[in-house]
């Protein structure tokens, strides 16, 4: 997908959701442990009840793996049902890979060509050549971690290496690689306080926002330091959104918790138009 379609589709539907599919056996309601495919027949519901307020969906790569090969074929379903169905909406395969040459390569193809994901999430820890061959695929955009929203993100992200701190040595060497121009970042809501030194390396690049609902973070904050005049935001929402039920009227609450997160959006977009 080109970035100019993802902007028309964030304008057209004042909406910068991303709804995230990290869908567990565990956790889906009971009714659907019956189905073939259980883990599909819960994201194709989702899906269906959310699409018209959300502008992207991320599957959790983790999740599907989990199951093995079953695992893998509900992710492939889900992936045929979201490109025949909502071709307009952002995908993303948060896989969180990061290898070199031929490896990452290889990655590329399973999650570009084979699965027809939009987008990847990388790890950016080996280099440029664990990331470059990401971003050799046309159309296709590559978001590198930069700082995520978990506890441990201060561990390394935020020490400083020389001058300045570790994601922003990340943010500013990456946009020299070869084909910069299609990269993303992920930036956890539960770090906003961040996003003006984030937005100083990389003022216009979409950021991946995870943390909001579940984890805690501030759409507000997001919005006030991360927001550009073509929004620059994926608010990524996973737990809160396809949680929000564990009964029969699972789908129907988790699209009026998507339509009140897109809601929320609209006014937030309004205010800063």
């Amino acid at each position: 997908m080109k970035i100019e379609n993802l902007i028309a589709q964030i304008h057209k539907k004042k909406s910068f959701l991303c709804v995230g599919l990290d869908t567990d056996l565990d956790r889906i309601p009971t009714h659907l442990l019956g189905e073939e495919d259980p883990l599909f027949a819960f994201n194709r519901a989702i899906i269906d009840a959310t699409q018209a307020h959300c502008v992207a969906y991320k599957p959790n790569i983790a999740f599907y793996e989990a199951y093995g090969s079953r695992g893998w074929r509900s992710l492939e379903r889900t992936m045929d049902y979201l490109n025949s169905n909502c071709p307009e909406h952002f995908t993303i395969a948060d896989a969180k890979r990061g290898d070199i040459g031929n490896t990452a390569t290889r990655y590329a193809q399973a999650f570009f060509k084979e699965m027809d994901f939009d987008s990847i999430t990388v790890a950016p820890y080996m280099g440029k050549d664990s990331v470059e061959p990401f971003l050799a695929f046309e159309d296709r955009h590559t978001i590198l971690l930069a700082l995520t929203s978990n506890k441990g993100a201060y561990d390394f992200q935020t020490k400083k290496v020389g001058k300045r701190e570790l994601y922003r040595e990340v943010l500013a060497t990456s946009k020299d690689y070869q084909g910069a121009e299609r990269l993303m970042y992920v930036v956890g809501a539960t770090k906003a306080a961040y996003l003006k030194k984030v937005r100083d390396l990389v003022p216009q690049s979409f950021l991946l926002v995870p943390g909001v609902g579940a984890q805690g973070g501030s759409l507000q904050e997001v919005c006030k330091y991360g927001m550009t005049e073509n929004v620059g935001l994926l608010v990524n929402s996973s737990r809160a959104i396809i949680y929000a039920s564990d009964k029969e009227d699972f789908a129907e609450v988790a699209g009026q918790r998507a339509w009140d997160m897109q809601k929320e959006m609209e006014k937030e977009m309004q205010a800063r138009a």
